[in-house]
């Protein structure tokens, strides 16, 4: 059974067609509304740029802020992982 439909969304002014499960139908086009709204937000900002020059700085920015999620998730699965040795480890002592 194959649940993927086709639709089209535009981002920055340019529409692209899409074959994707019903079921992110939504989240991908919020993903492409929030990426039009900043790009938006540049072109109203700098006059001057067009909307690839804007496109590309959305992405650069989204990216950044994607770096920033995985290191900050790194750590804390690290943290995690120390932490469930130190439990395992008390649990031996308490066992013994």
């Amino acid at each position: 059974m194959d649940d993927t439909i086709s639709i089209k969304i535009t981002v920055a002014d340019r529409p692209y067609p899409l074959r994707q499960p019903a079921a992110k139908e939504e989240r991908i086009r919020s993903a492409a509304g929030h990426v039009n709204d900043r790009v938006m937000q540049y072109q109203q900002r700098y006059v001057q740029q067009d909307a690839q020059d804007a496109l590309a700085i959305t992405a650069l920015q989204y990216m950044m802020k994607i770096m920033d999620y995985e290191e900050i998730t790194g750590v804390f699965v690290q943290e995690m992982q120390q932490l469930d040795k130190q439990l395992e480890d008390y649990l031996r002592k308490v066992a013994d």
